[in-house]
């Protein structure tokens, strides 16, 4: 298996973690609590840890690593058979279903929300979508080695299982058929499915959801980008099961 290059302090904090670090390369001297806090994790562990100066780490990374950068097996993600073989082994589930999110800033921080709000498992497209690269990973602040992952190849067919294992799935959509958030009743078990950035959910997804729900709006601005619309519908599900 392929490693892949990681940065920011969340990010490699949470893959150390997790048991996904092989290697690390971290700033020999630096006044930043959260990255002297990390270096102490790391000698805890067995990780393979460079003390370096900055050139370094900017020679192994040209984003802004905030001065360490790892090297991690690639992420397993399960696909549509695991899927289907674990439903049914989750109580009341909440469900988060990405489709086609492009851009992988967004993708780290809908995955952020995701993890923050206590979800269940995230499906994502395998065709279409951003692939979860080392700027996802930083922007999801660790919260990918938390989560519980799914790639399909047909989203349709997946939300056929999804209900068919009896939870009911939302699709974000401000149509005339949609109802607003708070007032929908999402306490049960639920799977929410966010569209894309510019076209939002696929003719296909939306005639799967069982309903389709928005966020309202008291502005004049009638759109949220896709991440902030993920954790204000994900939170609102929380504030209904608390």
């Amino acid at each position: 298996m392929t490693a892949q290059i990681i940065f920011g302090i969340h990010a490699v904090e949470n893959a150390v973690k997790s048991g996904q670090v092989t290697e690390v390369w971290i700033l020999r001297e630096s006044k930043n609590q959260r990255l002297n806090k990390l270096k102490q994790l790391l000698d805890k562990s067995e990780v393979n840890s460079h003390w370096v100066a900055p050139a370094d780490l900017d020679k192994l990374c040209t984003e802004k690593h905030q001065g360490v950068v790892a090297k991690v097996e690639h992420l397993q993600i399960h696909g549509e058979k695991q899927l289907k073989e674990q439903l049914d082994t989750w109580q009341n589930p909440l469900l988060l279903i990405l489709d086609s999110i492009e851009d992988p800033r967004n993708l780290g921080a809908c995955l952020r929300s995701a993890d923050a709000a206590g979800v269940t498992a995230v499906i994502i497209t395998k065709n279409q979508s951003a692939p979860i690269t080392a700027v996802t990973r930083t922007t999801a602040a660790g919260a990918v080695d938390n989560l519980n992952l799914f790639q399909v190849s047909n989203l349709a067919r997946a939300i056929e299982t999804i209900k068919q294992a009896g939870v009911w799935v939302y699709g974000t959509d401000c149509s005339e058929r949609s109802q607003s958030l708070f007032q929908t009743d999402l306490s049960g078990a639920v799977a929410i499915v966010m569209g894309n950035e510019g076209k939002g959910l696929r003719h296909l997804v939306k005639e799967k959801c069982d309903h389709l729900i928005h966020i309202p709006m008291a502005g004049e601005v009638q759109s949220l980008n896709v991440s902030v619309a993920t954790g204000v519908t994900l939170f609102e599900v929380l504030r209904q099961r608390l």
